[in-house]
């Protein structure tokens, strides 16, 4: 009794965990780019990530590769778009609206997979959705009681929307396919997303792109981003996933938001009035009541 206990103790800690430091990801991640250009900064933290993870591909058989290739290419184009709209989004917009906003994605993705699985969204889902919306609407209005989104704003809401279209492809393309390495199609995706970068800021901004910041703000940055964000995060999803129920981890992710307003509003000093308080509340207790049935 006591092993479970601790067992449980565990996986929630671990779970709660995951979320503060993805809440926390939208301020570092903005604090990363004031030193060096946006997709430069997209190419470094994948590339490196694509590289820790490359191990995981020796192991598989050609076969393996190929099937991984095909379906990890057009996810990692998908979640291309996905990290550009919301690092642009993030420096167009504040590090607390980017967290609450981009949880919308739990309500997009059942009407996505309406559109591409042709699973129809619950009820609950729809009353979700639109409390959601609201919750939106509140974050939005600014001091002068109007509602102003800005182009950062629906830059996050466009990565929302591409979250949902990319859980909803993942499933589908990986749907009974046990050869699969998900750690290695996480690779394929990262190099995808971080060679397609590095090829557009070297396009683009080249002089600037060559130049690697010198601040150790950026490294711990960047360091924090690929070690935390990803790494761990990834290796406590999969610990946990097979020993908690899905309400569990529905539920603690599901404060990842909330975590990063905090952090914006007492590390960042941003300013969030009550109202977008409340609009932000909403947004997560709206998507944590879509995502667990019980």
């Amino acid at each position: 009794m006591t092993k479970l206990k601790t067992g449980n103790l565990l996986d929630f800690s671990l779970l709660l965990l995951v979320a503060i430091v993805w809440g926390t990801s939208y301020g570092i991640a903005k604090t990363a780019i004031l030193y060096y250009p946006i997709l430069g900064f997209i190419a470094l933290r994948f590339i490196l990530t694509c590289i820790i993870f490359s191990p995981a591909g020796f192991r598989l058989s050609y076969q393996q590769l190929i099937s991984s290739l095909k379906i990890g290419i057009p996810l990692g184009l998908i979640l291309l778009a996905i990290f550009i709209a919301e690092t642009y989004g993030l420096a167009h917009t504040s590090a607390s609206n980017s967290a609450f906003l981009i949880s919308l994605y739990i309500v997009f993705t059942p009407f996505i997979q309406w559109i591409i699985l042709k699973e129809r969204p619950s009820r609950r889902m729809i009353i979700a959705t639109i409390l959601s919306l609201f919750g939106a609407f509140l974050l939005s209005v600014k001091a002068q009681e109007s509602f102003q989104f800005n182009l950062g704003d629906w830059l996050i809401i466009l990565a929302a929307a591409l979250r949902g279209v990319m859980v909803t492809l993942t499933k589908k393309l990986t749907q009974n396919k046990p050869e699969i390495s998900s750690i290695f199609l996480t690779c394929i995706q990262a190099g995808v997303v971080g060679i397609s970068c590095l090829v557009l800021t070297l396009v683009i901004n080249f002089k600037s792109t060559i130049q690697l910041p010198q601040s150790s703000t950026f490294w711990l940055s960047l360091g924090y981003l690929v070690i935390f964000c990803t790494l761990f995060a990834f290796f406590v999803q999969n610990f946990t996933v097979r020993r908690s129920s899905p309400a569990k981890v529905s539920l603690l992710m599901g404060t990842e938001p909330v975590w990063g307003a905090l952090y914006a509003v007492f590390i960042m000093h941003e300013s969030l009035s009550i109202i977008a308080w409340c609009g932000g509340l909403i947004i997560v207790l709206a998507s944590l009541w879509a995502s667990i049935k019980n």
